[in-house]
């Protein structure tokens, strides 16, 4: 499947007074955010499938740090975007995305999104989903605040990006998904989130874009270790110029070696979940060790959690 699909609906009974030129130009409004891109043809990568995510499950994901993460097929993939929304890349890689009937997942810092709230409702207007980053982004991650200030800076988050792509925040955000800085979390930060039916990110595979480099060499690095993996969640910065002027490339990239593209959104389980292989290990918790030092280290390690050496760098 190349487009999103089509939703079935029957036409409006007639109305009076003359409402009936507006509902169907509401309607019209409505079809068209929910088939964003639905213009291209088969050459475009488009949507192959939709997995509905339930956080209600207590749902921690991606292979990089969690012993688990989607059970997707040979030569699947999932787009995440972090760090935006920012002027200038976070359209070209909008753009990019449109272009393809690709959609992706945008985890959003909440002091951006209320710096740029058009972007946010365009991520979310074209089909992307509007997820969670903190508000803050703290330099020294959410794992050496206090817990209720992190609390607090996740929070203040929820409602920054949801006032900006909705108008207004709820008691749960739009999005129930989100991403921690750094993928430095805490175990009760997570127990917290999850028992608020919020499902936790990390990744499966990184693009190592806050490495400053040239969108080919980002590209050739990617495609590497997509290859390699064959499938999986895939971390991007749409903060990045490198990332944003090498989108459209990749995308082709992947149409043209046979990878397919799954959309997540927020709905009912089960939730296709398949687990680590025996002997997995953290990757995140060496490269956080490096970064933040002692204090960086997790207070109440999962059992059986272990690290192994990096040479990337996270920030």
């Amino acid at each position: 499947m190349h487009n999103a699909p089509r939703r079935e609906s029957k036409p409006p009974m007639p109305l009076k007074n003359g409402l009936l030129p507006i509902i169907l130009g509401l309607f019209a409004a409505t079809a068209a955010a929910a088939a964003p891109g639905r213009e291209c043809g088969p050459q475009a990568l488009g949507v192959a499938r939709e997995i509905a995510v339930d956080g209600r499950e207590r749902l921690a994901l991606g292979l990089e740090t969690y012993p688990r993460t989607l059970a997707l097929a040979d030569h699947e993939v999932v787009l995440t975007f972090d760090d935006g929304p920012v002027a200038g890349t976070t359209a070209q890689v909008l753009d990019a995305l449109k272009a393809e009937c690709a959609r992706a997942t945008f985890f959003l810092v909440g002091r951006h999104a209320a710096e740029e709230p058009a972007l946010v409702k365009r991520i979310v207007a074209e089909g992307h989903n509007a997820g969670h980053h903190s508000y803050s982004h703290p330099a020294r991650t959410l794992r050496l605040m206090s817990d209720p200030a992190a609390r607090a800076d996740i929070d203040k988050g929820f409602a920054a990006v949801d006032a900006a792509g909705f108008g207004a925040a709820g008691p749960s955000p739009r999005a129930p998904f989100f991403r921690f800085p750094g993928f430095a979390d805490t175990p009760e930060l997570v127990s917290w989130l999850e028992d608020r039916s919020i499902a936790v990110f990390g990744a499966d595979l990184w693009a190592s874009d806050w490495q400053d480099m040239t969108p080919q060499a980002e590209l050739e690095l990617v495609m590497s270790r997509l290859e390699a993996a064959r499938k999986g969640i895939i971390l991007f910065h749409d903060s990045r110029a490198s990332t944003a002027r090498m989108m459209p490339e990749f995308l082709k990239a992947l149409k043209a070696r046979g990878f397919k593209l799954v959309h997540l959104v927020p709905g009912p389980g089960p939730t296709p979940i398949e687990n680590a292989k025996p002997g997995w290990t953290s990757n995140t918790e060496a490269i956080i060790a490096k970064t933040l030092g002692p204090k960086g280290q997790r207070r109440e390690p999962q059992e059986g959690r272990g690290v192994k050496t990096n040479d990337d760098l996270m920030r």
